[in-house]
């Protein structure tokens, strides 16, 4: 995997887990989940101020100002501000695995780590979820993801969602985040550690359907996770973008709607306030970079390349692509210098957003 460049002053989740300790295991778990999910190389996360989450006053408004004059007073005003609370979710998985069965293979260690990826898999996956559309007011033992946050045109936060003019429920989404400590992160509970944990519970009685006791090694995965949106003018939501639609053009019809796509983003580029505020990134599903890809091949009219992995094998080294003028980074997908990341939680059957 390509070395990303650091960020200072925000911490990704690699960062948080290595201050837990000098054994440095959480943090070697952490890289597990790092090379399973590209969001986390990119979130920030820090600590929240409850043992559930965190609670933070939110800006909803600017003061006033006044240009004044001479003998002139000038009144007291105040910025706008609401109380949010984000809550953390606990996620947790066991397994089990019968310790004859792991020592088939001659190396009981490798079994249980290729079954132990499974789980940081599964655990990227739910945290990508819920993520996205985790609702609170369905699922109370999830989070609030972008999805509801982001719902309603009407809305304040609705000035940040672009409609691709997609009908019925066969949609998907765009997102482009500027992430930081100061606009939208990821958090974990007070008090409680960072990122995805693991306890070895050793050789211990399992039991099978029948409720007959064999030996097995255990152990226990949990993640406790939430996001926090601190500024909504920080997220952008390309919504409404049909899937068959684009999947379903060819030739220059597919160059044309890869096109559409890029004004799109260009569109949710010029909503974030400054840039410089946070790391920005694009997600997106893998129908719709595949599309982006199609228009990278076109490169004199889009702002859009890729690179080649002609050491697909191996790790591919930073570079930029000719008459692009876009760095790329290990082989990555970037828009006018945004990393696309691929996000396979993002639904192809969203209903329209109005």
């Amino acid at each position: 995997m390509a070395t990303l460049p650091g960020i200072p002053g925000r911490n990704t989740l690699i960062d948080v887990a290595k201050s837990f300790g000098p054994d440095g295991k959480v943090a070697t778990v952490a890289e597990l989940l790092n090379q399973s999910n590209e969001v986390i190389q990119y979130m920030p996360f820090k600590e929240g101020n409850l043992p559930t989450g965190h609670k933070a006053l939110v800006r909803t408004g600017l003061p006033k100002i006044t240009l004044r004059r001479f003998n002139k007073g000038v009144a007291p005003t105040k910025s706008g501000r609401d109380p949010i609370e984000d809550v953390c979710a606990m996620a947790e998985g066991r397994n089990e695995i019968d310790v004859d069965l792991a020592a088939l293979n001659g190396n009981t260690n490798d079994f249980r780590l290729s079954e132990g990826r499974a789980f940081v898999e599964g655990m990227n996956q739910t945290f990508a979820e819920q993520m996205i559309y985790g609702d609170t007011s369905i699922n109370p033992d999830g989070i609030l993801g972008f999805t509801p946050r982001y719902s309603d045109m009407s809305s304040e936060a609705g000035q940040n969602i672009i409609d691709a003019g997609g009908t019925g429920n066969d949609n998907t989404s765009i997102w482009l985040v500027v992430a930081s400590n100061e606009t939208v992160c990821g958090i974990y509970p007070k008090g409680s550690q960072a990122g995805l944990y693991q306890q070895d519970l050793g050789e211990i009685d399992a039991f099978d359907d029948n409720g007959d006791r064999f030996r097995a090694y255990g152990e226990i995965w949990k993640w406790k996770f939430g996001l926090h949106v601190n500024d909504w003018r920080y997220v952008v939501r390309i919504a409404n973008v049909d899937v068959s639609d684009m999947v379903g053009q060819s030739g220059t019809q597919a160059i044309t709607a890869a096109t559409w796509i890029n004004k799109l983003m260009i569109r949710a580029l010029a909503r974030i306030p400054s840039m410089g505020m946070g790391t920005a990134f694009f997600m997106a599903s893998r129908s719709v970079k595949e599309m982006l890809s199609i228009g990278a091949l076109d490169k004199s009219q889009n702002a859009l390349s890729f690179e080649a992995a002609v050491n697909q094998y191996g790790q591919v080294a930073p570079g930029s692509v000719a008459g692009s003028g876009t760095q790329i980074q290990g082989g990555r997908l970037l828009f006018q210098g945004v990393p696309v990341l691929t996000v396979d939680r993002l639904l192809a059957t969203e209903a329209r957003v109005i």
